[in-house]
């Protein structure tokens, strides 16, 4: 969550502020996103750190024959949890410690004399992956949630901006100005043009500074000359300039590189509503760390998919952008609670051994419907949004009722 809205709000506070950039010579032009990627770095830098100072997992210690490293770090966790307690004066004691078997020397000790190496690799890892994707039907169950999930949280992710941005085109595209045959002589525009088209026009001896979404169609441009444009829409591409004369015109320090092809005021909305969605799921942290050991994981995973789903169905009912962003957010606030849940149950349901593993291919699976949901979401952006809605709300109804089915985690040891 922190790096959500760490992300977001440098986001919003650096990119649209297209001044900030500065040039590298005559080629290399360093702007505001750029910058941004550059204040990226920093979190990445310090989780690299950071690892630096993370203590090993006791049981890969164990299995190494790393006993006193393993027997160091289980007394930390033993002594922070008893402080936090309220009973600092326990001691850590350990009679005997025992090296777990991994499944690994299970089929070490069954296939030791038969088939070669690569073979028994191959029978360990498949039998593994199927044990856990397909075997249990409570892996079988969580693999459809974790799917269901990521396709409609990562597809909605790619659908709501896009849609707010298509929305804001649609307004600002209704709202166009058209002028048709004018002559402009000795005028010194130092006021900005916004959002218009001219067709057929005349000027002559004229100034202009400030532009932005402005074209020109079969005009006449005699003795004029543009100065320093600032707007990122007017560097004067032929779409500019369609079909026009220009005799004696200058074009004083127009804009250059790799800028934002929006305008700027737009790209400021969507940064803020970016920043809101990932503000948004403070509550939803907030309820499932406070109620996930009181009511359970499952009754948190399903309730949240259940909330997200209606809150998804009634998108459909809205249509100004300041609706689609208020479910926006009420969606992040009610679908994080449903994560959270994924990985503590995915977590727990494994033993030790399979653990790992399982979370991994959890996650490619999720990784996989993100890639799905933004390929067909982004499709029909502009074309309908009742389809995408659906999708998202079929997903999401599925896997809250699909996770009803998977066993209780709480309070139980793990393995």
């Amino acid at each position: 969550m922190l790096g959500g809205l760490y992300a977001s709000f440098t986001a919003w506070g650096i990119i649209p502020h297209y001044g900030w950039g500065f040039s590298i010579g005559s080629e290399f032009q360093m702007h505001s996103w750029r910058l941004f990627i550059l204040v990226c770095l920093f979190p990445a830098l310090a989780a690299l750190i950071g690892i630096v100072f993370m203590p090993e997992s006791p049981r890969f210690l164990l299995e190494n024959a790393r006993h006193d490293e393993a027997w160091m770090i289980l007394r930390q966790v033993h002594d922070t949890n008893w402080k936090a307690k309220g009973e600092p004066e326990r001691v850590f004691t350990v009679g005997n410690i025992k090296t777990p078997q991994t499944q690994e020397d299970e089929f070490i000790e069954i296939q030791s004399d038969t088939g070669t190496a690569f073979q028994r690799w191959t029978v360990r890892h498949m039998t593994m992956l199927l044990d856990i994707v397909c075997l249990r039907l409570q892996g079988l169950f969580l693999v459809i949630v974790w799917f269901c999930m990521a396709f409609s949280y990562h597809g909605l992710g790619v659908w709501f901006p896009d849609m707010i941005k298509y929305m804001q085109y649609e307004e600002y595209e209704s709202k166009v100005r058209v002028f048709h045959r004018e002559r402009v002589e000795r005028f010194h525009f130092n006021f900005s043009l916004v959002n218009q088209v001219h067709r057929e026009g005349e000027y002559v001896h004229d100034n202009t500074q400030r532009m932005k979404s402005v074209k020109f169609e079969s005009s006449l441009f005699e003795n004029c000359y543009f100065e320093d444009i600032k707007s990122t829409n007017t560097f004067f591409e032929t779409e500019k300039f369609k079909n026009c004369r220009m005799e004696n015109t200058t074009f004083l320090h127009p804009k250059k590189g790799c800028h934002l092809n929006f305008q700027e005021e737009n790209d400021i909305v969507i940064y803020l509503v970016s920043f809101l969605g990932s503000l948004a799921v403070l509550p939803g942290n907030i309820i499932s760390a406070l109620f996930m050991d009181k009511i359970g994981r499952i009754r948190i995973i399903g309730g949240s998919m259940l909330v997200s789903s209606a809150c998804t169905f009634l998108l459909l009912l809205s249509f100004s952008q300041g609706a689609v962003i208020c479910w926006q957010c009420l969606f992040y606030g009610a679908s994080v609670a449903a994560w959270n849940g994924l990985e503590v149950i995915s977590v727990e349901l494994y033993p030790s051994s399979k653990r790992g593993t399982a979370f991994g291919i959890l996650n490619g699976i999720c990784k996989f419907a993100a890639i799905i949901a933004s390929f067909i979401f982004a499709a029909f952006i502009g074309v309908t949004k009742i389809i995408p809605i659906f999708l998202a709300f079929a997903a999401l109804v599925c896997g809250g009722l699909v996770a009803l089915k998977l066993p209780e985690t709480r309070e139980k040891i793990l393995s």
